[in-house]
């Protein structure tokens, strides 16, 4: 398989990408923005360390993150409902079959070379339907920019989607508990049939989306025109939708990663 990578971080920097012998991953950290808690980067950061021990063995993919969501735990000394977070999106290729994992929001596009376009997403927390989600939203589509009022829901958010972590009837992330790998959604395709597969955090997703541009397009991308696609996004973020009224969403500019296998 052939990989193309691109990246384009922010301030917060959080998004990893992961490339292996076998395997690609990608991470979308969140940071807890509690006290005494360690930031998002150093979460990504161990939790990808992690991973690339063992993520080429022979092993189930869940449990493959089960083992590197203890690890990272254990390392930082992480509790839940008290850690930061991170979305996993994998793809490893087993001889014939193509495993994938998703837990939260990165989701994996896989292009059929029948012209097919499949989409494994992850959209527990998005289904919650949390009362601040859409309230600020809808005053972002009302021009409302990103005030203080912004802000405040934002924070309000956080603490209703951590109350909802890792639980039952709730959303499904990595964090501190091992067992919401057990939660992912998961998949296993022939490669047969396959030409391409993407995996993206929700920071490239979105733009792209906005920008009209076809997912078969951006799987023929070679490294630099994957970079320009990213600072094409980065630019209609800043000069069209400034304030989020188009495309509305938590913050002017996220982290972006797209990897882009082809088969």
């Amino acid at each position: 398989m052939k990989v193309v990578t691109a990246q384009l971080s922010t301030d917060s920097g959080e998004d990893r990408v992961l490339v292996t012998c076998r395997a690609v991953a990608v991470l979308d950290g969140a940071s807890s923005h509690g006290p005494d808690v360690p930031p998002a980067t150093l979460y990504v950061d161990t939790l990808a360390d992690q991973l690339y021990q063992t993520i080429d063995n022979d092993t189930d993919l869940s449990d493959v993150l089960r083992e590197a969501i203890r690890s990272t735990a254990d390392k930082l000394d992480l509790h839940p409902g008290r850690a930061p977070s991170s979305t996993v999106a994998i793809m490893r290729l087993d001889g014939n079959v193509l495993d994938y994992l998703v837990l939260g929001d990165s989701p994996i596009i896989i292009g059929g070379s029948d012209g097919s376009v499949r989409t494994i997403a992850d959209t527990r927390l998005a289904d919650l339907q949390l009362p601040e989600s859409g309230a600020y939203r809808e005053r972002l589509k009302r021009g409302s920019g990103y005030d203080e009022r912004h802000r405040g829901l934002l924070r309000s958010l956080r603490r209703r989607q951590r109350a909802n972590r890792n639980r039952e009837g709730g959303y499904w992330i990595a964090e501190a508990d091992p067992n919401a790998a057990s939660e992912a959604v998961t998949l296993r395709t022939p490669v047969d049939g396959v030409d391409w597969v993407v995996l993206a955090t929700d920071g490239a997703t979105n733009p792209i989306a906005a920008l009209g541009i076809s997912w078969h397009d951006v799987a023929r991308l070679d490294n630099i025109e994957l970079e320009n696609l990213l600072v094409r996004c980065r630019r209609w973020e800043s000069s069209v939708d400034p304030d989020g009224q188009y495309q509305p969403r938590s913050k002017r500019h996220d982290d972006k990663t797209v990897a882009v296998i082809r088969l």
